[in-house]
C-alpha cells in the first residue's frame, strides 16, 4: 500500500506520443512534454488531441502527464498561452511546467505549477519564494550538491524534481544568454543554438593558445549509483533528459531507472512508487547503448573531474576494445564482440582525439571490414556508438505493463458474480445471469472456469489471485464465460482510480502571499522578464525599478552572457594560476571573454551583444 511512504517518481521524456507511451509501459510514473507553443525545445512541441491521447492511457496506470510551456512570452503570447493552458487542463493534464511569471498573472484553471529549471533553482530563498508564488514544485537547477539539496528540503515543504540523466547545459539554466548574443536565437524562447558544442580555442590577450577543442562541451549526466542518496536528500521526482530523443532512447534509459528504483525500494521501505502496474522488460537495458558523451555525477557529491568533454560532442557509445592492426580492406581487434551493421568510433589513445567514425559491413571473427576504406594504427581505441542488434531488439515489443487484479467467483441463487479488484484501489462486480447445471466432468468444468476467466489477453490488466467459491462444477459455455468476463473488465475500466482534476491541489487563488521577497534587491537581464504582467508581479515582490530581458531590451554594453559552475582553469589544473588574464575563447566569429569567480568557483563568459570577430 502507498499509506505513509514517501511517493517517488521516476519522469522521463516524451518528445510525441509513441514516446510516451512506451516510457510508461517501460516503468515510468510520468512523463513530460512539450506544448503546442511555448516549449524551451521548440522543435518537439506536441497537438491538444495527441497530448490528450497520452493523458487516457498514462491515467490507466495512475501515471502522470506534464506538459512544458516553459519559455518566456511576450504579451501578446500570454493571451496565446491562456487558450493553450486552458485547452491542456480540458485535456486532463496533471501539471504545467513554466517559466515566465507573467503566467501567474493569467485566468488559470486549477492546475499544479512545476517551476521549470530554466527559473534558476539554485538557493533555498529562491524556491520559498516559488513556494509563496504557488508553485507545487520546483525542478531544480542540475549543478546542485547533495548537501545542498537537502538543506533546501528542510527549509521548504515544495516538492523538489532533479534530473538524473541526460545532456547537459554548461551554463546555468535560464542563465545563457550566448545564443542570443551571437545569433539573436534565444534558448530561453526555445531556439538555443548550442554554441557550448563548439571547437574553441583557450587564449591569452597575447594570443598564446592553452588549449582547443569543444572547450565548453560536457560528459552527460548518469546520476543512476545516486538515486537512494538523493531520495534521502529530499529528492521526489527524477528526471531523464531527453525531449528530442528517438524511442529507443526513451525505452532503454526508462526501464534502466525504473530498475534501479525497484532495487532501492525493495530494500527500502519508506518509499513507493506514484503509479500503478508491473512492468516487465524483454531485454537488459543498457546506458552505454544510447547516446551518451561518457558520465559523470556533475557536483552531485564533490567537484568532480573531468566533467567535460573536449574531443567531441558527438556520441562515443560504449568502450570495445582496441586495434591490432590494420590491413588493405579490414583490421582485427581485441575486445567485445562486435556485429555486422554497427556503427563504430575510433579514438587515439594517446591525444583521445576522435580519429574516424563508420559503419561496419562485416565482422568474421575479430576481423571487421568497414562500409569505407580507413587505415588505422595498432592501440587506437574502439568505441561502439550504435548497436545494431540492440536498436532491432528494442524495435520490437520490448516491455509490458500489466495493473495487478484479484479476481472471485461467487454462486449466487440466479447464477453468479464476478468480484474484480485491483491495486489502484478500484472494485467491481459484475453478475451473470444463467440457469445453473451440473458439469458431468467437474474437475474438467472447475478447470475450465478458471482458465476462460483469466484470459485477461491485450488489456491491461493480469490476475495474479483467483478464487472459486461455487459450491458445485458447473457447465458455462466457454462464450458466455467470454463475454462475462470482458463485460467486469469494461466495468473496471470504468472505475479505475485516475489522476483526475478533481484531484488536483492547487486551486486559484491559492499560494499567494504579500511577502516582499527581493525589496532593495537590483533588478536584472538575468531575471528574464519579457512582459508586462512578470514585471507585475516582481514589483509585487519587493523590485521597484524592473529591467527587462536580454531579449526584450539587449545591453549595450559588455556583459556576462554565460554563468557556469564547470571552469575550464579547474579542467586544466592551473585553478591558481593566472595565465596573463584575462583569457578568451574564439571559435571562428565568435569570442568570449572569460572571468572566474573564485570564491564562489564559477566562471563567466563575456561578449558585447551582437558583435562578432572580424
Amino acid at each position: 500500500m502507498h499509506i505513509n511512504k514517501r511517493k517517488i517518481e521516476l519522469l522521463a521524456p516524451a518528445k510525441n506520443v509513441q514516446c510516451g507511451k512506451e516510457a510508461i509501459l517501460h516503468g515510468a510514473d510520468a512523463i513530460y512534454m512539450g506544448a503546442p507553443k511555448f516549449s524551451a525545445r521548440s522543435a518537439a512541441g506536441n497537438s491538444i488531441a495527441d497530448i490528450a491521447e497520452l493523458c487516457t492511457f498514462a491515467h490507466q496506470y495512475g501515471a502522470a502527464v506534464h506538459v512544458a510551456l516553459n519559455t518566456i512570452l511576450t504579451d501578446s503570447e500570454l493571451v496565446q498561452a491562456e487558450k493553450i493552458i486552458w485547452q491542456l487542463y480540458e485535456s486532463k493534464i496533471d501539471a504545467l511546467i513554466i517559466q515566465d511569471f507573467g503566467i501567474l498573472k493569467l485566468d488559470l484553471p486549477p492546475i499544479p505549477l512545476h517551476a521549470s529549471t530554466q527559473c534558476d533553482n539554485r538557493t533555498a530563498d529562491h524556491v520559498k519564494m516559488l513556494e509563496q508564488l504557488g508553485f507545487q514544485r520546483v525542478i531544480l537547477a542540475r549543478e546542485l550538491s547533495l548537501n545542498e539539496i537537502k538543506q533546501m528540503k528542510a527549509q521548504t515543504c515544495i516538492e523538489l524534481e532533479a534530473f538524473v540523466h541526460g545532456a547537459l547545459c554548461v551554463s546555468y539554466s535560464g542563465q545563457c544568454y550566448a545564443s542570443e548574443a551571437c545569433m539573436k536565437r534565444s534558448a530561453n524562447r526555445g531556439a538555443c543554438a548550442q554554441l557550448c558544442r563548439l571547437p574553441y580555442k583557450l587564449l591569452d590577450s597575447s594570443g598564446n593558445e592553452y588549449a582547443k577543442g569543444h572547450l565548453l562541451s560536457l560528459k552527460d549526466l548518469n546520476r543512476s549509483e545516486y538515486l537512494e542518496e538523493m531520495m534521502i536528500a529530499g529528492i521526489s521526482s527524477f528526471k531523464i533528459e531527453g525531449r528530442l530523443k528517438d524511442v529507443n532512447y526513451v525505452k532503454n534509459i526508462t526501464a534502466y531507472y525504473h530498475q534501479k528504483l525497484e532495487e532501492i525500494l525493495q530494500k527500502n521501505d519508506d518509499f513507493t512508487r506514484t503509479s500503478y502496474g508491473k512492468t516487465s522488460l524483454f531485454f537488459t537495458p543498457n546506458p552505454e547503448k544510447s547516446f551518451h558523451r561518457g558520465s559523470t555525477n556533475y557536483f552531485l557529491s564533490e567537484r568532480e573531474a573531468p566533467v567535460h568533454q573536449w574531443h567531441t560532442p558527438k556520441s562515443t557509445g560504449e568502450y570495445i576494445g582496441v586495434v591490432e592492426k590494420s590491413e588493405y580492406n579490414y583490421f582485427t581487434y581485441s575486445g567485445k564482440l562486435l556485429h555486422n551493421d554497427d556503427g563504430v568510433v575510433i579514438i587515439d589513445e594517446e591525444s583521445q582525439e576522435v580519429y574516424k567514425a563508420f559503419k561496419i559491413n562485416a565482422v568474421e571473427e575479430n576481423r571487421v571490414f568497414p562500409a569505407e576504406k580507413v587505415v588505422l594504427a595498432a592501440g587506437q581505441l574502439i568505441y561502439r556508438n550504435y548497436d545494431y542488434l540492440f536498436e532491432n531488439q528494442l524495435k520490437k515489443t520490448s516491455s509490458q505493463r500489466k495493473i495487478e487484479v484479484k479476481m472471485c467467483v461467487e454462486e449466487i441463487e440466479e447464477g453468479f458474480v464476478l468480484h474484480l479488484s485491483d491495486e489502484r484501489g478500484a472494485s467491481i462486480s459484475q453478475k451473470l445471469t444463467l440457469e445453473k447445471v451440473i458439469a458431468e466432468k467437474k474437475e474438467e468444468a472447475k478447470s475450465r472456469l478458471q482458465n476462460e476467466l483469466l484470459k485477461t489477453g491485450n488489456t491491461i490488466y493480469q490476475v495474479v489471485e483467483f478464487e472459486d467459491l461455487t459450491k458445485e462444477s458447473y457447465f458455462i459455455p466457454a462464450s458466455v464465460m467470454a463475454n462475462w468476463r470482458r463485460e467486469a473488465i469494461a466495468l473496471l475500466d470504468e472505475k479505475e482510480t485516475l489522476f483526475s482534476q478533481s484531484n488536483l491541489s492547487r486551486k486559484k487563488g491559492e499560494g499567494r502571499k504579500e511577502t516582499l521577497f527581493l525589496k532593495g534587491n537590483p533588478s536584472s537581464y538575468l531575471q528574464n522578464v519579457h512582459n508586462e504582467k512578470a514585471a507585475a508581479i516582481y514589483r509585487e515582490l519587493g523590485v521597484n525599478d524592473v529591467v527587462y530581458s536580454f531579449e526584450k531590451q539587449p545591453p549595450k554594453e559588455e556583459v556576462a552572457v554565460m554563468f557556469c559552475k564547470y571552469c575550464i582553469k579547474k579542467a586544466l589544473g592551473c585553478c591558481s594560476q593566472t595565465q596573463s588574464e584575462p583569457l578568451f575563447l574564439e571559435s571562428e566569429s565568435i569570442r568570449f571573454r572569460l572571468d572566474f569567480d573564485c570564491d564562489k568557483c564559477e566562471m563567466r563568459l563575456h561578449m558585447k551583444p551582437f558583435t562578432i570577430l572580424a
